[in-house]
This record gives C-alpha cells, sequence and structure tokens, in this order.
C-alpha cells in the first residue's frame, strides 16, 4: 500500500465536490473523469477495484456513474463515505436543472431562447447517435447479440412493447442462454477499462485486502436498506394518501419510482421511454421539449438521468391545480430528483457487501451482456424518436397487425433543422468535436437561423 496520508471524510468531500463539477458528458465522460482522479491522481484505488466496482454498478437499475461514486466512498468512509460521495455527485446537476426549468417554464416561448434551443436539439441528435455507434461496439460481440439489438428495437418502435418487458426478457435470454451452455452469451460484461497504464491494487490507498466494513454484513445491509426503503417510498404514499392516487404529484412519484427500478443500460437506454409515456401518456410536455431537456442534461455537470427532473417539473407546473405553479414545478422538480435517486444508495449499500459473489457468476455476467446488446436497440429506438421529431413538424400513426409505428408526414420536413443537423454530425464525425463546442456552436448557429428567419 502507497505511503500517502488516508484522506478524512472532509477532505474527500473536497475531491468528490471537484468530480461533480466535472462531470459532464453522461455516463462515459464521468466515469472518465473519476478513474482519472481516482485512480491515476490519488491512487486511493487500482484499476482492477474500480473496474471490478463498475461492472457491479452496471448489474443495477439507475445511473451507474453515481452508483459507482457511491461504491467508492462506501468503500473509503463506510456509509458516511458513500452518502457523501452520491450525493455530492447530483447537486450540481439538480441545482443547475431546477434553475434552467424555472427559466424554461417562465421564459421558453421568447423567440432567443427557442431558437437556442432549436440549435441545442440538433447536436443532441448527434450526440444521441454517437452513443448508439459506442454502445454497440461494445455490446455486440456475435451475431446473436446483433440479432437481440435487433429485436429490441423492432419491439419498441414498431409494436410499443413496454421498455422493462424488453430489459427483463434481454436478461432472461442471456441467463438461462449461459446456463444452458450457448457461448453467444458468455462474452462478458464488455465493459473495456479506461486506457492507459494500470495502477495496480496493491500501490493505493485502499489496497489490495477488503476493508473491514466492506465485508459481508447481513445485519447492517438490512438495516440501512430498510431505512433507505422507507425514505424512498414514504413521500409517495403521503401524496397518494393526502391528494389521491390520480393526482400528478402521487404520478410522478409512481412513475419515475418505477423508472429507478428498471433503468438498465444508462440513461439513454429508459429516455425514449420516458418521452414517450410523458408526452403520449400524461400529457406533461411535447415531444419537442423532451429534446429541449435532454439539451439542458448534455450541458449541465451530474448524471444525464436528471433529466427527470425537467420532465417532473413541468408536469407539475402544468397541472398544479389550486397551488402556485412555479411552486408545484419546484415541488415536482424535488419529488422526481428523491425518488430517482434515493434507490441508488440502497442498491449499493444493499449489494455491495456482497459484490464478490457475483463477480464469478458466468449466468449473470450473461444476463448483463444480452441487456447491453438490447440497450443498442432502446437507444437506437430513442434517436430514431428524437430525429422524427426534430426533423419533421408532422407526425402520423400506422396502425393493423399489431403495430403501433409513428411515421413521419414527409411534406412536414424541418429543412432549416435537418441541414443543422448535417453540419453537427459533419462536425462530430469528421471533425472530432467536443461535445461541449458541439453543444455550443450548434446553439449560436440555431440562434442566427431562428432570428435570421424572423421565427
Amino acid at each position: 500500500m502507497a505511503a500517502s496520508k488516508f484522506p478524512t471524510l472532509r477532505e474527500a468531500a473536497g475531491t468528490w465536490a471537484r468530480i461533480a463539477a466535472l462531470s459532464f458528458g453522461g455516463p462515459a465522460g464521468q466515469i472518465a473523469v473519476m478513474h482519472r482522479i481516482l485512480v491515476e491522481e490519488k491512487r486511493w484505488l487500482g484499476e482492477r477495484r474500480f473496474l471490478h466496482a463498475l461492472n457491479f454498478c452496471m448489474l443495477l437499475p439507475g445511473p451507474e456513474a453515481q452508483q459507482l461514486a457511491i461504491y467508492i466512498g462506501w468503500l473509503m468512509h463506510r456509509t458516511a463515505g458513500g452518502l457523501v460521495a452520491g450525493l455530492l455527485f447530483v447537486l450540481p446537476g439538480f441545482a443547475a436543472i431546477m434553475g434552467l426549468s424555472i427559466l424554461y417554464a417562465l421564459f421558453g416561448q421568447l423567440d432567443a431562447v427557442t431558437a437556442l434551443f432549436f440549435g441545442l436539439k440538433a447536436a443532441v441528435l448527434v450526440v444521441v447517435i454517437q452513443a448508439v455507434l459506442r454502445v454497440a461496439r461494445r455490446s455486440l460481440k456475435n451475431s446473436t447479440m446483433v440479432g437481440l439489438a435487433a429485436a429490441a428495437f423492432v419491439a419498441l418502435f414498431a409494436f410499443h412493447v413496454p421498455f422493462p418487458l424488453v430489459i427483463l426478457a434481454a436478461g432472461l435470454i442471456g441467463f438461462f442462454g449461459a446456463r444452458a451452455g450457448v457461448t453467444a452469451f458468455l462474452v462478458g460484461g464488455g465493459h473495456g477499462g479506461p486506457a492507459g497504464s494500470e495502477v495496480a491494487d496493491a500501490d493505493t490507498l485502499l489496497g489490495e485486502e477488503t476493508p473491514a466494513h466492506a465485508r459481508p454484513t447481513l445485519r447492517w445491509s438490512l438495516t440501512i436498506s430498510g431505512v433507505l426503503l422507507i425514505l424512498w417510498l414514504a413521500p409517495v404514499l403521503a401524496c397518494g394518501l393526502t391528494l389521491g392516487w390520480e393526482n400528478t404529484f402521487t404520478q410522478i412519484g409512481l412513475f419515475f419510482s418505477k423508472m429507478a427500478v428498471v433503468t438498465f443500460g444508462g440513461a439513454y437506454a429508459v429516455l425514449a421511454y420516458v418521452a414517450q409515456e410523458a408526452v403520449g401518456t400524461y400529457g406533461w410536455l411535447k415531444p419537442g421539449e423532451m429534446m429541449d431537456g435532454l439539451a439542458m442534461a448534455e450541458t449541465t455537470p451530474g448524471p444525464l438521468i436528471m433529466v427527470n427532473q425537467y420532465v417532473g417539473f413541468l408536469g407539475a407546473y402544468r397541472n398544479a391545480g389550486t397551488m402556485d405553479a412555479l411552486a408545484a414545478g419546484i415541488a415536482g422538480g424535488i419529488l422526481t430528483t428523491w425518488v430517482t435517486f434515493t434507490p441508488c444508495f440502497l442498491w449499493i449499500f444493499l449489494g455491495a457487501p456482497f459484490v464478490e459473489r457475483l463477480r464469478e457468476a458466468r449466468a449473470l455476467n450473461a444476463a448483463l451482456a444480452a441487456i447491453g446488446a438490447a440497450v443498442v436497440g432502446v437507444i437506437l429506438n430513442l434517436a430514431l424518436w428524437f430525429a422524427l421529431h426534430t426533423l419533421f413538424r408532422q407526425m402520423t400513426l400506422a396502425q393493423g397487425f399489431g403495430l403501433a409505428m409513428e411515421l413521419p408526414v414527409l411534406t412536414s420536413i424541418d429543412w432549416a433543422s435537418g441541414a443543422l443537423t448535417l453540419a453537427a454530425a459533419i462536425a462530430a464525425f469528421r471533425f472530432k468535436v467536443g461535445m461541449t463546442s458541439l453543444l455550443a456552436g450548434s446553439a449560436l448557429a440555431g440562434l442566427v437561423i431562428r432570428l435570421s428567419m424572423g421565427s
């Protein structure tokens, strides 16, 4: 073990705050920041321990980057360390999205604001396409995995099969396929380690041994998990009992609590389902507004799934009843954030002490690989959904023989949006423009185009 002084919880909190402030770019960027600071710079833990923790977090529903922060914080400083790391990881994004949601609700119809988001949508669409390609390279190791991805896409896009069923089916196929000895599923989790020279566990502060507080203790896991379960569900139950089960706040609590349980595969995988439900089922926002929310999340620090807060804000803001609309929106955003992230602490504190038992579980790793393949189809569905609603002004629903598929009205194409999206794609794929520059440039271009057109 290195001779460096082991940091106090206060000192560690400063590091976690720094990571939170730099955590732009979705889970891939956030994990890369954590690896650079915690493994390469601070040497709190080594490469193998970092990747082992990451693989465990990839097995769980919810934002894997935040869960990885909770896991490492817990390894370093027990329960308090996990709480500090997890809370600091989401606080900057929470504050930024809340402020932007308020501005959007109050001033979103201003020409300048509309023009900025018009430009951002083009860049966000390109970012989502990049995510499809990145996840595909990682997850589609053979033709069986390609088939799973294709089946997931068709099920979602053409038949509107519920997202949770797609993920559950993929996991079961992978699990039982591995149990039956099908080699196509035995490809591992598919999470390549970060590039660079490997930092050995023995040369880090945590060393190679498991800390005493990280050894399996069923009593501790059940106690802390019970407390977190109550904290998670109590606000939802209170809303249902006092406001009624059809009230918007209750629906927000129930819907995003369900999302917290089924969001395997990262934020991009579930956003299409959230968008479709929030737009089509609940009517909380319009298709284009979901793109605006994703643009907010892409340009602020913290987990990308923080876009849920924006959705909950608008849902409550527009269905405030007798409440002040702005107060209702803030309450809706807080409730959404609470039920989205509280379960992350539950999953880590319940499972982390027993994670070593999962490390060599081939069937579970195969289930993860199959889910990863299905997630490619899920994100492709998201990309196509966003593309259709970005590039066309009108949609029509094709139905029959079990199909329920949205198709564009070709005469409603938005040529300005198409040109801007093409330019953003060329900048990203041909000239390798970074995400921040891509978003800023697209927003500026959107502002110029829309204001010059007088709309």
